[in-house]
């Protein structure tokens, strides 16, 4: 796409899951991708935990449900898979009759291609987002269901249904894990630092944290004082933000990569406007 704002610009992708797909994407818009995975998703190391919760959720062991990522409910299911697929026909048909709340697009898809949907879905993809969707419902002695993401114990939302007189119960499915050595990191940020890069796109808070957990802030922050920056969400937004980090473009509703690509493409577009027009 030859008029594309992003052509002849160095774009930096944090993403591993799907760096392909983001990759091609932004390719086919003109720019130049400088490929550097910082983290990678794994299965939780010991399976026995997700499991003994699998087994108390189709037990109906749950009266509500909340799914913070997509990648968590794949995770069970897979779990399931891997190591005892009795379990996955109790468990879909507990998962249709328990009230169902989704943080985001990405759960409420994972359950559409079960042939489900969330019950209830908050306005706003954040913890605080989920917790505001909550208030006005009585909680009190509901078994509530928490899949977390990675090993993040998520403490506010935790601590909201336990005031609330609610029973937690969390299960975590999967884990991040480092997916580019610590040099490797460094050597991006020192492109950054260098001038060569134009734009860096985070889609996911664990890739903030990967980044900021290698080198010292001041260093970060010099990197970061180069670049236009990317995110693909709120939860994204408010990682980056919390170091400082300002985020210029973001999608404004549907928190994907497609949208995250048009939303650096528009603002690009609009800047290149406002300089024309001056």
């Amino acid at each position: 796409m030859a008029d594309s704002t992003l052509a002849g610009r160095t774009v930096a992708v944090p993403e591993a899951r799907e760096l392909d797909v983001f990759a091609a994407m932004l390719e086919r818009r003109g720019a130049k991708v400088l490929r550097c995975p910082l983290v990678a998703i794994l299965d939780a190391p010991d399976p026995q935990p997700v499991l003994q919760w699998i087994g108390d959720f189709n037990a109906s062991g749950c009266d509500d449900l909340i799914l913070l990522t997509g990648e968590g409910l794949r995770r069970l299911l897979a779990c399931i898979d891997r190591h005892d697929g009795s379990l996955r026909e109790p468990f879909i048909r507990e998962l249709a009759l328990v009230r169902k709340i989704t943080r985001g697009p990405k759960p409420a898809r994972a359950l559409r291609e079960l042939g489900l949907k969330p019950d209830i879905a908050a306005e706003v993809p954040t913890t605080p987002g989920v917790i505001e969707s909550l208030r006005s419902l009585d909680l009190t002695g509901h078994r509530v269901g928490v899949q977390l993401y990675g090993s993040e114990p998520n403490l506010p939302l935790i601590d909201f249904l336990r005031s609330v007189g609610a029973q937690v119960k969390t299960v975590a499915p999967y884990i991040y894990a480092s997916k580019a050595d610590d040099q490797a990191v460094l050597d991006l940020l020192a492109s950054m630092t260098r001038g060569e890069v134009d734009l860096i796109a985070f889609t996911s808070k664990s890739q903030v944290d990967r980044l900021f957990a290698t080198a010292p802030q001041e260093l970060v922050q010099q990197a970061f004082a180069k670049v236009e920056v990317a995110a693909v969400g709120p939860v994204v937004r408010d990682a980056l933000t919390s170091h400082s980090v300002n985020v210029r473009f973001m999608p404004d509703q549907s928190f994907f990569m497609k949208p995250l690509t048009s939303a650096m493409e528009d603002g690009l577009g609009a800047s290149r406007s406002d300089e024309v027009m001056r």
